[in-house]
């Protein structure tokens, strides 16, 4: 049996080839970055023409001249600022008490056997496919007739600096959050946990480790990465919700509105649309999920390969 030699004109076949493919693979990733930001970078030029500029310019151009305005971003934020703050007053505790709970529940229903386990976690998986519209009623019902948990705390929140009585209703607002998010976090730290390796947590108990101490020094360092993205996932689930917020607020002249509530109106009147200004107050709006992305950027992409 003979083997063939390979010769330059092979070699340079496969450079060829090669060469073909990495310009087609970089010209695909290109396309693929081109296709992303492209409407990131329209609404930024948008966000800082004047309302002629708009209307003689293409929306990817930038502002040309007289063109160029600072007022839109000036009013957006002069309208947005309040809002943002109680929507990171809502979000932020309510995600935290979420991923903290969440976890609790999942090592619970995965690291520890115990009776009863399967119908409990059959519970969560119940409360995961209830939707939103079917608690709508029963949840203002709730908050505002039987049990005015916003009426109670509203003498200690109006005690606070910047907030008033209407911002207590931000405090049921958390509860529910945290409570419809718990069912879908507690099934994907579940699905994480599974993945783990049980030797730890044995070894941890043959030692006489309790089961707060294994949790602790155990589980938590080795979820971090799916920390990441459930605090990610949750973050932006509540601080772009709007159906809670609408039925528990109410409007947004509300000094406790949040950004849901408030951007709709924004940049709309009468005579028509301001792009400028609605531009401008979307990139405002989608600061705070921006900063969460790139903060948990490394630890979120972990989770994700893990998970796959």
């Amino acid at each position: 049996m003979s083997v063939s030699t390979p010769t330059t004109d092979d070699f340079v076949d496969w450079y060829t080839d090669l060469t073909w493919t990495r310009a087609a693979l970089y010209a695909l990733v290109l396309l693929g970055v081109v296709f992303f930001l492209a409407p990131l970078e329209t609404g930024l030029m948008t966000a800082f023409k004047s309302d002629a500029a708009v209307i003689r310019t293409l929306p990817f151009l930038p502002p040309f001249g007289d063109g160029f305005t600072l007022d839109n971003a000036q009013f957006a934020w002069n309208h947005l600022s309040g809002p943002l703050l109680n929507s990171l007053v809502m979000s932020i505790p309510a995600t935290l008490f979420t991923v903290l709970f969440a976890s609790m529940a999942a090592y619970g229903l995965t690291m520890v056997d115990w009776r009863g386990q399967l119908a409990v976690l059959s519970l969560f998986m119940v409360g995961v496919f209830v939707p939103y519209q079917a608690v709508l009623v029963p949840l203002a019902r709730f908050w505002n007739n039987i049990f005015p948990l916003g009426k109670m705390v509203a003498p200690y929140v109006a005690s606070l600096p910047y907030f008033t009585e209407n911002h207590a209703v931000l405090v049921p607002l958390i509860i529910t959050h945290v409570a419809y998010g718990i069912p879908i976090i507690t099934v994907l730290f579940r699905s994480y946990m599974q993945t783990l390796p049980t030797s730890l947590v044995e070894s941890a108990m043959i030692d006489g480790a309790s089961v707060t101490k294994i949790y602790y020094r155990i589980i938590v360092p080795l979820c971090k990465p799916m920390f990441a993205v459930v605090f990610i996932y949750q973050f932006t689930q509540i601080y772009n919700e709007f159906l809670f917020s609408l039925t528990l607020i109410g409007n947004a002249s509300s000094s406790a509105a949040t950004v849901t509530l408030v951007l709709p109106s924004l940049g709309a009147s009468v005579s028509g649309m301001d792009f400028g200004v609605r531009m401008a107050a979307s990139l405002l709006a989608a600061i705070p999920t921006l900063i969460i992305y790139v903060a948990f950027a490394e630890q979120f992409a972990k989770g994700l390969a893990t998970e796959a």
